[in-house]
């Protein structure tokens, strides 16, 4: 299974670095048909994840993937999966 990783600590500070990253990461996902995408918003005081979680439900970036799962051992990292329509059609 194809995973794309996009850690956020080197830009926590920086929001419009942050929702370009994000959007970065969902388009390049759809586009390579990857399956999931692990962000990394890290530990903190949790406000970072909730900015991530606000961008990720977004109506037109919500319509781009499957589901969101956060990570029961660690509280700074979330998944985001996708489900890819003709992923099995043959070509």
């Amino acid at each position: 299974m194809a995973k794309l990783v996009l850690d956020l600590h080197d830009i926590f500070n920086k929001g419009d670095q942050i929702e370009k990253a994000l959007r970065d990461v969902i388009e390049e996902a759809v586009a390579k048909r990857i399956d999931l995408v692990e962000i990394i918003p890290g530990k903190g005081s949790g406000q970072l994840k909730k900015k991530v979680l606000r961008f990720l439900d977004q109506k037109e970036i919500k319509a781009l993937y499957h589901r969101v799962d956060k990570d029961s051992k660690n509280f700074g990292r979330l998944f985001v999966h996708f489900q890819h329509k003709d992923k099995h059609r043959k070509r």
